[in-house]
């Protein structure tokens, strides 16, 4: 069984008009400790099918498991549960809250966890070090450049050690430098910590920072390519 399993998963949204239908009957198998990339055209389902892994979106039809847990058939509550203790989300735009430091942050997802004041700052110093801005924690967000932002954001993603992280367009906010350095701290944090990397992006330089390459045309998927050579499965 793979940790990430996706069956005949369609998602439609009902408009005014007409009903947009962004994924149609996909199937997607993700394995443990994969670091794959979503590529596809605007429209083509990328976004739509990294909520549906986080449980932010609910699928019209199909399945989705997470592990041992069926997740598209779990309610609200018990979804907003498991996001905590599973989900680490990189976002484009960052989303830091600007009247907080760095480290309170990092410590948001932390807060809905039972820890004490002392764990909770434990942690939030393992992860600011694993990002190299360990020196950066009493900064607030202005005060930091984009691509710290983006490691804040990072390590507010990776702190409560989910087994899920899941970018969207984690570097389509910051310049080529700025860029290719999240790229490499997320490739070495997927090799230092091991979890399960769902990346959307544009850019090809950015999927080429994971190990697979899946690219999904009108809601379904197109290719699947694994970097270490295998041949690409038109689907």
């Amino acid at each position: 069984m793979s940790f990430v399993e996706v069956r005949k998963v369609t998602k439609a949204f009902p408009t005014k008009s007409e009903v947009v239908t962004p994924l149609k009957e996909l199937d997607l198998d993700v394995e443990r400790g994969e670091f794959v990339a979503l590529m596809g055209p605007s429209g083509s389902g990328k976004t739509t099918l990294l909520n549906v892994l986080a449980g932010i979106d609910r699928p019209t039809s199909g399945t989705v498991r997470v592990g041992p847990d069926e997740i598209s058939a779990m309610s609200a509550r018990a979804l907003a549960r498991w996001r905590t203790r599973h989900v680490g989300f990189v976002f484009q735009q960052y989303n830091l809250v600007p009247v907080l430091s760095a480290a309170e942050n990092v410590e948001v997802p932390l807060l809905l966890l039972p820890l004490t004041r002392a764990e909770r700052a434990e942690k939030v110093r393992t992860a600011l070090t694993a990002v190299g801005l360990a020196d950066r924690a009493g900064h607030l967000p202005r005060a930091l450049s984009g691509g710290q932002q983006q490691r804040v954001a990072v390590a507010r993603a990776l702190v409560a050690g989910p087994d899920l992280v899941l970018a969207d367009e984690p570097t389509g906010n910051l310049d080529e430098y700025a860029a290719t350095a999240i790229l490499d701290l997320l490739s070495e944090l997927h090799r230092r910590f091991g979890q399960t990397f769902v990346m959307v992006t544009h850019d090809p330089r950015a999927a080429a920072a994971a190990e697979r390459v899946v690219r999904l045309e009108k809601g379904r998927i197109h290719s699947d390519v694994r970097r270490s050579g295998a041949e690409e499965a038109v689907r």
